[in-house]
């Protein structure tokens, strides 16, 4: 039983990752028509700047404090304390930026994506639009594709600033590290591609938040159950596939760039 039903599954799964990229790229093959879709990308931008600004704030302080303990407590003992400014804007440019940009997108903006094209899809507003001959994934998705990701890429450097200065107060203040070697150590470590892979890795993490968002929502279940769900499972597989595709893109740019000594 179990070797019939494995075949269903796989196929199944790998129908609806097939799915994910369609509407992907169609969302994205649409987007030099900008004059169709421009006023509800600044409305999307604006709604999402509106829900994960103050939480990726919230987030990102105490983060970096906390990395700036955790780091400074090791780093006081090996007589290397004036390193832990390094290591927390390092982290928190190379890992922690894009992560938790997209992680907050997707528990924030998301979700409310999905619930939003759930709701058009059991009132039947994807079929209208498709019988007055306008293509619900250009009218929709699109837009919410780049707003997703322009918001993405400004987090992540929200989510720099506010962790650095969060490790600043901690490190300078309370453990006695001057101001210019904190940030002393973090210059001399990071080069100007960490800086343009952690924004792209950004953008790339919020189109894949709006895209999982936009697809669960348009194909859930035809009642405010199914919303929920769809919901649910939108948050979860960003979550898996943000994670999957962090680990493979920092694998390929530290064998392509490796780490300043």
């Amino acid at each position: 039983m179990t070797a019939v039903q494995m075949p269903v599954r796989v196929r199944g799964l790998l129908t609806e990752v097939g799915d994910l990229f369609v509407v992907a790229l169609e969302g994205l093959r649409r987007s030099w028509a900008v004059r169709s879709w421009f006023w509800e990308y600044v409305e999307q931008c604006w709604f999402l700047a509106k829900v994960t600004s103050l939480p990726v704030i919230l987030v990102a302080l105490p983060l970096g404090a906390t990395v700036a303990l955790q780091v400074g407590q090791l780093a006081g003992q090996l007589g290397a304390q004036s390193a832990t400014g390094g290591a927390v804007v390092v982290g928190l440019v190379r890992e922690i930026a894009p992560i938790a940009a997209a992680l907050i997108i997707a528990g924030a903006g998301g979700s409310a994506m999905a619930a939003d094209m759930g709701a058009r899809h059991i009132r039947d507003e994807l079929s209208a639009l498709e019988v007055m001959g306008v293509n619900p994934i250009h009218r929709l998705v699109t837009p919410r594709l780049w707003a997703a990701g322009t918001i993405g890429t400004l987090l992540a450097s929200l989510v720099i600033l506010s962790g650095a200065g969060g490790g600043f107060v901690f490190n300078v203040l309370l453990q006695d590290v001057t101001p210019g070697a904190y940030f002393d150590g973090a210059l001399s470590l990071l080069q100007t591609s960490d800086l343009l892979v952690t924004l792209f890795k950004a953008f790339l993490f919020g189109l894949i938040a709006a895209n999982v968002a936009c697809y669960m929502g348009m194909t859930c279940a035809v009642s405010p159950v199914g919303v929920g769900r769809a919901v649910n499972r939108a948050i979860v597989v960003t979550f898996m596939l943000v994670f999957t595709l962090n680990y493979v893109i920092t694998t390929i740019y530290f064998v392509a760039y490796p780490p300043r000594a």
